[in-house]
């Protein structure tokens, strides 16, 4: 590191405090002009790059004189800033015939005549019914059953047969769904694989499409074979935590597949009865709990997708069935004329669901008491 002597500071010292000075801002002008984006010819800058050792009073009468000389010949760049007045930017132009004709209008010139005020009261009017037309906007409402319409394309899969229903055991525990014995057996891989099959001879993933499964081992494994077969990236693939669980049978846990259709006699008598409960906390669940739950399923889907392909994996029949009952308006005591075999893939046919009835709550009147009306 150099060393300074004390001479040095003596010399800093014994200088001229005004010539210090005039150096320092001639040094300090000269880095400022390099950010100056409009360098002006002043008196001060002329004296600082040109020769320091002018007094003012000559600095001002060379400027002057250089200016008279430029005039001559063309105009000062400094008359640009000082001597003539910079005209106010050019009004932006009149709206368009097009826009005038209703047509569609750009966002730019919208934004730009309400911003530099230039467009008329009749203009305005004009502008405000060009942007109303066809733009109304249409709520959905709450997701009913069966639905005024659909806004996507679905596919009903039920998965392929599981480790327990081959050994002919009923499971509906949504503890142990995701447990090996819950996964897809040999003869359900087979089911499994044409179900596949099926939806790509149908062009269901034609483009792309999502699949949503429930968590459930087997139902989780058919989305993937699925998926495989449709050249479908996992990223398609969305789980249904809830939702999709199979429905739970209550005291029916763990008895022989055949003892379901005592089940299935109960849902033909009301969609509320529910299976006995049971102790090990398998939920018992009624025809309308199920409803409920592909209800909201459907709300879910109908609201976060528009024109797409859906196809929903369920590990039971009883959710597909009970879901397809409520699209097309059948008495939901007879789901089980609707059930699904394993393996089994339908789609949602828009023209099975029924056109809405008007509303006729204002056509009926009560004649009688509370709450026999």
């Amino acid at each position: 590191m150099p060393t300074t002597s004390p001479a040095s500071f003596m010399d800093v010292l014994s200088e001229d405090p005004q010539r210090v000075f005039h150096k320092d801002m001639g040094c300090m002008t000269g880095i400022l002009q390099i950010f100056d984006r409009h360098p002006a010819l002043t008196a001060q800058r002329y004296s600082s790059r040109c020769n320091p050792n002018l007094h003012d009073e000559e600095v001002v009468k060379h400027v002057q004189t250089t200016i008279t000389t430029t005039t001559t010949t063309t105009k000062p760049r400094l008359s640009f800033y000082i001597q003539e007045n910079v005209p106010p930017p050019p009004p932006p132009p009149p709206p368009s015939s097009s826009f005038l004709a209703g047509e569609e209008l750009k966002r730019r010139e919208l934004l730009l005549g309400v911003t530099e005020f230039r467009i008329h009261v009749p203009h305005m009017t004009m502008l405000l019914n060009a942007l109303s037309i066809n733009q109304h906007a249409h709520a959905a409402g709450l997701f009913q059953m069966p639905p005024v319409r659909l806004n996507n394309r679905y596919y009903l899969v039920r998965a392929g047969e599981s480790e327990f229903e081959t050994k002919g055991i009923i499971n509906t525990n949504p503890v142990t769904k995701t447990s090996i014995d819950n996964g897809l057996s040999e003869l359900g891989k087979r089911q499994t694989a044409k179900a596949a099959s099926k939806l790509k001879d149908l062009g269901a993933c034609d483009g792309s499409c999502w699949i949503w499964p429930s968590i459930t081992q087997r139902a989780y494994q058919t989305a993937e074979i699925i998926a495989y077969a449709n050249n479908i990236g996992r990223s398609r693939i969305v789980p249904e935590y809830s939702f999709l669980d199979a429905r739970g049978l209550g005291a029916y846990e763990g008895k022989q597949l055949a003892d379901i259709k005592e089940v299935y006699t109960t849902d033909a008598v009301s969609p509320n009865l529910r299976p006995p409960p049971y102790t090990d906390g398998t939920p018992n669940e009624s025809v309308a709990d199920v409803f409920v739950r592909v209800t909201q399923l459907m709300s879910i889907l109908e609201t976060q997708y528009f024109g797409d392909t859906i196809v929903i994996v369920s590990p039971d029949s009883d959710n597909l069935s009970v879901l397809q009952a409520g699209l097309i308006g059948l008495d939901l005591r007879r789901h089980i004329e609707l059930a699904f075999a394993p393996g089994e893939v339908r789609l949602v046919d828009p023209l099975s669901i029924p056109i809405p009835r008007p509303a006729v709550s204002g056509l009926i009147k009560c004649t009688g008491k509370l709450p026999q009306c």
